[in-house]
């Protein structure tokens, strides 16, 4: 698929601004939505946080590439931020990486990104830094732990894996409401923080359960633990066997029922986030709907273990979905209905 002409347009251009903002819906439709309600200095700053990670997200997927060679990478990336010769090493080595173009194309760009990064208060600079050094510290750990591609062994190895790789994005997000929102102040940052992780956890653990064939195929990525497989008589090589089906989806009601536990805890969050602070809201609400309707259908199918499958709502359903949220956040009991509701079945509109 070829970018759009204003991401190339951007880069032609060395337009940091345009190229983050254009590049953003090319590698997430669903944050750039959610990123476009933030106002002012916090919409750039989770814009820049997100493009970070995702640049440090693209560098661990990258196939084919020596696990030594990515951790390399990544001390790069890290020193990046504030020393010219290591972002100079670090795009000169991101040229070999194959992949999606739109993540690949942005990770050659990180220059632009950290030009657009450099421009946003020093306090929400050290937040993001603070943040992306612990996901991306994190990652480079687990690819020199699997240099054959990552093979996550027990849940708890699972849990401290969701936590470098989403628990950060919710701590992260969490202290810039804090600085940036007036109506989140001491005590009710204190409250959303001991439910934060758990907020982004569960969008991560729905995401690698609908796609563990698409990791296991094309990033050669198993994080389904090996523990739950070999309990149910399988095991992580075996885990897209068309015979063993059904031992490997009952392999996964573990790590379904921690995504139901912990989108409850999803919603809570949210629900405490104070009605002043709408745009923070809607940020959320999005995400958090499409995760219950994903994980209500992935219930009900094997698709994401058999070759090429994956789980996926209907398009129909994600604009329904956009649009009730957005009409219903600021009230704490529609919000708590829609949610209910969404479990129990597909949620689509009659749109014309």
């Amino acid at each position: 698929m070829a970018l759009p002409p204003s991401v190339t347009g951007a880069i032609e251009h060395r337009d940091a601004a345009r190229f983050c903002e254009a590049i953003l819906p090319a590698v997430s439709r669903t944050f750039a939505l959610g990123i476009k309600v933030l106002p002012g200095a916090l919409g750039q700053a989770v814009l820049d946080a997100y493009l970070l990670c995702r640049i440090a997200d693209t560098v661990e997927d990258a196939p084919g590439v020596d696990p030594h060679v990515k951790a390399a990478m990544f001390d790069d990336f890290l020193a990046a931020f504030d020393d010219s010769a290591a972002l100079a090493r670090f795009l000169h080595s991101v040229t070999s990486l194959s992949g999606d173009l739109a993540h690949t194309t942005l990770t050659r760009n990180t220059d632009l990104v950290l030009q657009h990064f450099a421009l946003l208060p020093a306090d929400t600079r050290a937040v993001v830094r603070k943040w992306v050094a612990e996901m991306a510290v994190g990652m480079r750990k687990f690819v020199l732990l699997y240099p054959d591609g990552i093979r996550i062994q027990t849940i708890d190895e699972y849990k401290e894996y969701c936590y470098y790789v989403a628990g950060t994005v919710g701590y992260m997000l969490t202290d810039l409401w804090h600085e940036h929102s007036s109506s989140i102040g001491s005590r009710r940052y204190e409250i959303l923080r001991e439910r934060c992780r758990a907020f982004a956890e569960a969008l991560q653990t729905v995401n690698i359960l609908k796609d563990v064939a698409v990791d296991a195929e094309k990033e050669n990525s198993i994080y389904v633990p090996e523990e739950l497989l070999r309990a149910h008589g399988s095991t992580q090589s075996r885990i897209l066997a068309p015979e063993l089906v059904a031992r490997n989806r009952e392999a996964l009601t573990q790590l379904i029922q921690l995504a139901w536990h912990d989108l409850e805890e999803a919603r809570n969050y949210l629900l405490l986030i104070p009605r002043r602070a709408v745009s923070i809201r809607l940020f959320c609400i999005l995400p958090l709907l499409l995760a219950y309707a994903t994980l209500r259908d992935l219930v009900q199918s094997t698709a994401m273990l058999k070759p090429g499958g994956s789980v996926k709502i209907s398009r129909k359903e994600v604009k329904s979905l956009l649009m009730t949220g957005a009409v219903l956040v600021m009230s704490n009991w529609a919000v708590r209905r829609l949610v209910e509701r969404v479990r129990l079945r597909a949620f689509e509109l009659a749109i014309a």
